[in-house]
């Protein structure tokens, strides 16, 4: 069943809000287990650019624990096994994947719009599973000290769903955050990006690389038929950016691109702002309640990890919570036991992005200049395998999860 309900009010065992990477990865997997699953998506579709597109090697190996590897591979993609950083007129080879105990080794760039289709397509074809296209949870609802289910809203108005288990994987903006009445620890960010495609040039080689020049940074993708781009900003300075205007930004892009224009970027719609936000819970669960994903941790787009972090959550919370689920003995130290599980590879992880912000990006920013070589960078061009060490944090994280094949019918 997909789309507004018919009945105002409706039952299930775990309803998930919010149809994001986490949500719906958590969502297919307990609905494999033979759990009654409720998936909310507030918008009419998951088309919505310039989200992560990166599909790390720890997810594509789940993919393929699940037996779904093949039809996602399928997809319109690009793989990419290394990748590289230009700092002024020098090119480093920084991160290598091509040795990782995965069954892929490369990143897969793919629309993650792509990515939501399949899943939900997957999840489809399961009995309990149920995705509720243009319906948001906008609430929590209680019974005494537990929450029992979520306020919802459709087209037709207003409804609850009652639920054993509410999964809150509303993202960084989470209202199921503020429901709860959850306070973020914000680690901060002195970035935001700018997100905009050009127009590939003839003699423009594949490739994934960021380069840092007197200009500031920019990170492109190829992805066939144009590149994606990032350009680093100073968080908060879009407005001073407009008013040197935009025949301005587009030369500084194209210096940075190596380009001899940017005219493709018409206007500054064309240019989507990312606000960029590193936070995290304290706490991620109350009783009959569960944070994953970017509602329990927002990632900086550094290492573009948000989307292996969302799903390795979800991965933890299936194998963790379905067997309660299943036998009906749901206890909140179970919802405790995915967060202590996940806790240390969100602080590493986040640890390291803060780190890379204070010592490297701000410094960029505020300089303007080149910065020299750092010695380990130089030492992973004399030693190639120290390139696999960040492949590795990248790729596959501090705790990678796999699928129980016990739980799911492997």
């Amino acid at each position: 069943m997909e789309g507004p309900s018919l009945s105002r009010d409706l039952s299930t065992t775990v309803v998930v809000a919010g149809g994001g990477p986490a949500g719906m990865m958590c969502g297919y997997l307990l609905a494999r287990a033979g759990i009654a699953v409720t998936v909310l998506e507030k918008h009419k579709d998951f088309l919505r650019d310039f989200r992560g597109d990166t599909v790390h090697p720890s997810t594509l190996q789940a993919l393929s624990d699940l037996g779904l590897l093949a039809d996602f591979l399928k997809l319109r993609h690009e793989e990419y096994d290394q990748l590289e950083a230009e700092l002024g007129n020098r090119r480093f080879k920084f991160a290598d994947f091509r040795k990782l105990p995965t069954v892929c080794k490369f990143v897969a760039f793919v629309p993650q719009w792509d990515f939501l289709d399949f899943l939900a397509e997957r999840g489809r074809a399961l009995a309990n599973f149920r995705l509720l296209m243009e319906t948001e949870a906008t609430g929590l609802v209680r019974k005494g000290g537990t929450v029992a289910g979520v306020e919802a809203k459709d087209a037709h108005g207003n409804f609850t769903i009652a639920a054993t288990l509410v999964v809150a994987a509303d993202g960084r903006n989470s209202r199921m955050r503020e429901a709860a009445g959850f306070e973020v620890e914000d680690l901060g960010a002195p970035m935001d990006v700018l997100w905009f495609r050009l127009e590939p040039e003839e003699g423009d080689a594949p490739a994934a690389f960021g380069r840092i020049t007197e200009d500031g940074m920019i990170v492109r993708f190829f992805r066939g038929d144009y590149w994606q781009c990032a350009y680093i900003i100073r968080k908060g300075s879009l407005a001073e950016l407009k008013a040197d205007g935009l025949q301005a930004f587009r030369a500084t892009v194209a210096r940075l691109a190596r380009r001899k224009n940017a005219d493709e970027i018409g206007s500054w719609d064309d240019v989507k702002l990312l606000t960029v936000a590193v936070d995290r819970l304290p706490r991620w669960h109350l009783p009959g309640l569960l944070f994953i994903g970017d509602a329990a941790h927002a990632m900086s787009p550094i290492g573009g990890v948000g989307i292996n972090l969302a799903v390795q959550d979800a991965i933890a919370a299936a194998n963790i919570l379905a067997r309660p689920l299943k036998t009906g003995r749901l206890r909140a130290r179970d919802l405790s036991a995915v967060r202590r599980r996940r806790w240390f590879p969100t602080w590493a992880m986040q640890k390291i992005q803060t780190t890379m912000q204070n010592i490297a990006i701000d410094p960029i920013l505020s300089a303007r200049r080149v910065p020299p070589a750092p010695f380990v960078l130089k030492l992973a061009q004399r030693w190639p395998f120290l390139r696999r060490i960040p492949a590795r944090i990248v790729g596959m994280g501090f705790r990678p999860e796999r699928p129980d094949k016990n739980l799911f019918t492997i």
